[in-house]
């Protein structure tokens, strides 16, 4: 399986926002630590407010900064917000996709089964328990 850019920026975000001292970041800021596209990353931040994860303030003095404990962000549940709407495969799509096995396909049922194990294995961990030294020291890092 593999995460969306959107998803993977997510995670980097709410890792940095929840490592950091500061009590929040520009989109800006945060996007020159991750080395990513600020457009892309607004986006991305958008959909995690939406979620309620992480809050926006606009103007001087604004910025976006965790909007819960890190320590009850479940990385499954968090991960699945990030993802929905993207199809694991072509028969996964809400009008079916184009796969002409669909109707006779086996597959389907075994790949739900282990997409739900993959975000239930990540459920088992917060958000708090990635929050090592090493990503902490990167953080504070100029």
């Amino acid at each position: 399986m593999k995460l969306t850019s959107f998803s993977d920026f997510g995670l980097r975000a709410l890792l940095v926002l929840a490592s950091s001292e500061r009590p929040s970041w520009s989109s800006a800021e945060l996007a020159q630590k991750l080395d990513v596209s600020r457009d892309h990353l607004v986006k991305v931040l958008q959909r995690l407010a939406a979620g309620g994860y992480v809050q926006t303030t606009r103007g001087a003095g604004g910025g976006v900064s965790l909007a819960k404990s890190p320590d009850t962000i479940r990385l499954g549940t968090v991960l699945a917000w990030l993802e929905e709407g993207q199809a694991l495969a072509e028969c996964f799509r809400s009008d079916h996709g184009a796969c002409v096995l669909t109707p006779s396909c086996a597959l389907r049922s075994r790949l739900e089964h282990a997409r739900r194990a993959f975000y239930a294995e990540l459920d088992r961990d917060t958000l708090a328990d990635c929050l090592v030294p090493s990503l902490r020291a990167f953080v504070d890092a100029p």
